[in-house]
């Protein structure tokens, strides 16, 4: 025969049938029929093994089995306690009161579970009646210390309430602070405070009140409404509208919730738009589409400010520096520490040929965005081309901006090759310089023309730098093409032939 330890192991893992054998081994009459007393039994058992569903289960058919049985609610209580549910167990230890009144056990738990629902009076009246109803020690005990504290909650909460009249918003949220901690569960006693710390600026700890109330309170469509307002005005578009969503779930006709939904609805689809348009790098209509932002809502500054934001990232990534600093700074004067607005603006410097600004601007965005490799870079880059812009840029040897397409890059070679050709000067000391020039002009072209080369140069290294290993390399290589070079298709020698102008 199986010893009744082996089968004590294996309960969470067997069916029901063999749980009832275990009953059995330990003498426990379980009727086939499933009497209330074998559901008892079985679902004592199960509370007791941490399987709370399941003793559920076993106590819901007790109560089912026999309504006036006032141990089976009571058991069915203890579970819904044990698995956080007071709401529930709150009307099982009613049923049990009225069943057996002198049940001093199940008064007091209703007394506790009332208090921390705010329901001063009511638990007040439980803790008396424990009290008169011949209790034991523990019992008496705990039902004095209950009914002190309740007394001074009710102290602390017409305090709070006249702090809160006066507008004492600070005073009423820390008189709440200690009302909460024992009335855990009183919605009114959270509102009050939500409504404090929205008028003390602290929306995250509003936030958090409001929430747990939208939880403790069925139907609570003023938190929800609240919510969505709240995160509106930090520039949360998407939690507003999840939060006013669900305001509406709960009451589809409501009608403030519907008239900001509608709001909140349009914000939220221009700027999940103009996300769009920056991640396919459609720069200018991504900035249109966040002044219709603003357009939209002109009185909530975070709406205003983050879409000047992202407008100074989308002028930065289309290469208009000018425009791009002018937002940046825009916005860095009313958050000066913002390292994404500080690494834009620096970008921009950068292509606005501003290095030692750009240097300024990623050492500044370092300080408020620790371990940023892109910050790093960025700092290193911008000190090659500042240190590249106090020796040859071809750039402006052609006379042509870093953002120039290659078409507009040989246009400007060309002329800058017609103008310098050295066969256009007969002095000797003139020629010597134009035929310098003219190799500048011609290796210009060469790096700017070649993808690979002008990433080089962009990031600050000269490929035709000398000093490098590579760059002489290139250098060589450059000057041995060169022989013979004629850039507009006559003469056979460097230098050597002619053409007319008009």
């Amino acid at each position: 025969m199986v010893s009744v330890n082996y089968v004590h192991n294996i309960l969470t893992y067997i069916p029901y049938a063999l749980v009832l054998i275990d009953l059995r081994y330990e003498g426990v009459n379980c009727d086939t029929d499933g009497s209330v007393e074998s559901h008892l039994a079985m679902g004592k058992k199960l509370l007791a093994a941490g399987q709370l569903a399941d003793a559920l289960s076993h106590f819901h058919a007790a109560v089912d089995g026999d309504p006036q049985n006032y141990m089976s609610y009571y058991r069915r209580a203890t579970v819904y306690l044990a698995m956080g549910k007071s709401k529930s167990a709150l009307p099982d230890l009613s049923r049990v009161i009225e069943l057996k009144p002198d049940f001093t056990s199940a008064r007091l738990q209703r007394g506790n579970l009332l208090l921390k629902q705010g329901s001063l009076d009511e638990a007040e009246s439980d803790f008396k009646r424990v009290l008169k109803s011949n209790p034991t020690d523990k019992e008496e005990t705990e039902a004095h210390g209950q009914l002190t504290r309740s007394d001074e909650i009710q102290r602390l909460l017409a305090q709070a309430r006249a702090s809160f009249n006066s507008k004492d918003y600070p005073g009423a949220a820390a008189l709440l602070d200690t009302i909460i901690e024992t009335c855990a569960w009183d919605v009114s006693s959270r509102e009050m405070r939500a409504e404090c710390f929205i008028q003390m600026g602290e929306n995250g700890k509003a936030i958090s009140d409001l929430k747990a109330t939208s939880k403790l309170k069925s139907d609570n469509t003023k938190a929800f409404l609240q919510l969505s307002i709240i995160y509106y005005h930090l520039g949360d578009h998407e939690m507003s509208l999840a939060e006013v969503r669900e305001c509406l779930k709960l009451d589809p006709d409501h009608k403030q919730c519907y008239t900001h939904y509608k709001k909140v609805k349009k914000l939220n689809k221009q700027i999940l738009s103009a996300e769009t348009l920056i991640q396919d790098q459609r720069y200018e209509e991504a900035v249109s589409k966040y002044e219709a932002v603003m357009e939209t809502e002109p009185n909530v500054l975070s709406f205003s400010h983050n879409a000047k934001e992202r407008i100074c990232h989308a002028l930065a990534q289309a290469q208009q520096p000018s425009r791009a600093i002018a937002v940046c700074s825009e916005v860095l004067a009313a958050d000066p520490e913002n390292a994404g607005v500080l690494k834009d603006r620096a970008e921009a410097y950068i292509q606005d040929e501003q290095y030692e600004e750009a240097i300024r601007d990623y050492e500044e965005a370092g300080k408020h965005s620790e371990n940023d490799r892109q910050i790093k870079e960025g700092v290193e880059r911008a000190q090659r081309l500042l240190k590249q812009s106090k020796k040859r840029d071809y750039y402006k040897i052609l006379g042509v901006k870093r953002t120039a397409q290659k078409k507009e890059i040989i246009k400007a070679y060309r002329k800058m090759a017609q103008q310098w050709h050295p066969d256009n000067f007969q002095d000797a000391e003139d020629k010597k310089k134009a035929e310098k020039k003219f190799i500048d002009i011609a290796q210009a072209k060469e790096v700017l023309t070649d993808p690979e080369m002008r990433t080089k140069f962009d990031q600050g290294e000269d490929p035709m730098d000398p000093e490098t290993q590579q760059g002489a390399h290139q250098q060589q290589h450059f000057h041995q093409g060169f022989q013979g070079f004629n850039p507009f298709g006559s003469g056979s020698g460097p230098f050597s032939f002619k053409f007319g102008f008009n």
